[in-house]
């Protein structure tokens, strides 16, 4: 997978235009992904995500940054077996998303605030 670009709410991703937030797995890309708590990251969020067990997980949490992850939320996540964690803005997530070598990544981004 790879994003081509990303502006305030769309990103595309492998040629395939997305208006609504997504999370990106290497063999798909999961649209219209809406949070439990709004702009506030749960465990219930990413239950995919952890079942799914990447090596990597980068979270996009927006333009400005609005979609908060908790230090609680953090730590489930490095205590559920994923190596790397990275927690960006959302425009700096797609740069580390593109760069990152590791076949087994997966990301979650906040598309809008």
């Amino acid at each position: 997978m790879h994003i081509d670009s990303y502006k305030f709410g769309n990103m595309v991703v492998n040629g395939i235009n997305y208006t609504n937030d997504l999370k990106i797995f290497p063999d798909e890309v999961k649209s219209n992904w809406w949070r439990e708590s709004g702009h506030n990251l749960s465990k219930s969020d990413i239950k995919d995500i952890i079942d799914y067990k990447p090596d990597v997980l980068i979270i996009g949490t927006g333009k400005m940054g609005v979609m908060k992850v908790s230090q609680e939320i953090k730590n489930y996540i490095r205590n559920n077996g994923i190596k790397e964690l990275h927690v960006e803005k959302s425009a700096k997530a797609v740069k580390l998303y593109n760069q990152e070598k590791n076949e087994n990544k997966v990301a979650a981004f906040h598309l809008t605030c």
